[in-house]
């Protein structure tokens, strides 16, 4: 006989799985990291020349980053395939989501070392999928954010009835809309140092129209979101701007780290670290969002369900270090990379700028699906 409690350690056990995954993965970012900058000094005989196409040092960032990434990929691939139909709390498949870390040890191991066996034309055809599955990653990341500024908005927003508890979510709404301008102001004083920076120039001048664009949509009498989403999304389409242009060579006349020695100094460590934990948090907050992509969303809770779905949890780090892959060697799979540079280059910027344009575009069709859904069900009735 099973005893009552038995469900709740289960998930107690399967929730706390999540944050050991989330550690083997910053573990893996952090290999990465050392097989990229350090990796020629400790293993001088694992350089691949003809993947890079030179005989120098360099060629071994590549494939270092791509070698460990590839080795992520397996090991949450295998997770994937061995979880990925799971449902309920006593299937054996729980327990092998949630225990056993000592096999799974062994597992990544073995997976880590299948991945510097395989030769390196394998490991090239790698990086070219992982183009791929980084912009798949990037999609799925750019619904749960979304999804979380539609949460913030119903949650500091409330209906009419509750109207009197607004007061918070106005405010954060002004202050949401003041950083948005200031932000808009300021990468205009910051690149755009002359008039020749005509890129710099498109790109901040599109994100301010996409900004009044998704306000004025967004507090239009149909849509009626509020102030509040709007905000978060216009100062998020203003970050990933500016994360776009910060990301542009550092030898180009319109970038003002022009000239300034970045390789190794304070600023760019502190960049590169938290760009490796905004990397695991992504990978983690989308993970676990996996009822945002259900098909079928009138399904019944029960007591001995799971509680995220484990599949989808295992995919989205599978994809994860595929994205970590392509922000370590800045999208290039033939060209060096410096010392504590992550994501840059022009490569870098475009993905960007694509992903600000993508993010704007899902919102709207959030806002605007349901209304143009409704008015053509409404017409079906009026004959």
């Amino acid at each position: 006989m099973v005893p009552l409690d038995e469900p709740n350690r289960k998930r107690k056990r399967s929730q706390k799985a999540r944050f050991i995954y989330g550690s083997i993965f910053l573990l893996m970012n952090l290999m990465a990291w050392l097989a990229r900058d350090y990796g020629h000094k400790f293993f001088p005989n694992l350089h691949y020349f003809t993947a890079c196409g030179n005989g120098e040092n360099d060629c071994s960032h590549t494939m270092g980053v791509l070698r460990v990434s590839f080795g992520c990929f397996i090991f949450f691939s295998s997770m994937f395939l061995s979880t990925v139909k799971t449902s309920k709390l006593y299937e054996a498949r729980n327990s092998w989501h949630s225990n056993y870390w000592s096999l799974k040890i062994v597992l990544l191991i073995i997976s880590l070392a299948i991945s510097f066996i395989c030769p390196p034309v394998f490991i090239q055809l790698y990086g070219e999928v992982a183009r791929i599955g980084a912009g798949v990653f990037l999609l799925l990341q750019l619904v749960s954010v979304i999804h979380f500024i539609s949460w913030m908005d119903n949650y500091w927003m409330p209906e009419e009835k509750l109207r009197r508890s607004c007061f918070l979510g106005l405010c954060m709404s002004t202050i949401f809309y003041i950083a948005s301008i200031c932000g808009i102001v300021l990468m205009y004083l910051l690149y755009v140092q002359r008039l020749t920076c005509a890129l710099n120039i498109v790109f901040i001048t599109w994100t301010a129209v996409l900004f009044l664009v998704v306000m004025i949509v967004t507090l239009h009498s149909k849509a009626n979101k509020g102030l509040l989403s709007s905000g978060i999304m216009g100062l998020y389409i203003i970050f990933l701007c500016w994360s776009a242009i910060r990301s542009e060579p550092t030898n180009w006349k319109c970038n003002p780290q022009s000239g300034i020695a970045s390789n190794g100094d304070w600023v760019s460590v502190l960049g590169f670290l938290f760009a490796i934990g905004a990397i695991v948090m992504a990978t983690f907050s989308t993970g676990i969002d996996s009822k945002l992509f259900k098909f079928y969303r009138n399904e019944v809770e029960q007591e001995c369900d799971i509680p995220y779905k484990y599949g989808f949890f295992h995919m989205v780090f599978t994809l994860g270090a595929m994205y970590f892959a392509m922000l370590f060697v800045n999208w290039h799979l033939n060209r060096p990379t410096q010392k504590w540079i992550i994501d840059y280059g022009w490569a870098s910027t475009w993905v960007k700028i694509i992903n600000e344009w993508l993010a704007v575009t899902i919102y709207l069709w959030k806002l605007i699906y349901p209304v143009a859904r409704q008015t053509r069900i409404m017409d079906h009735e009026m004959p």
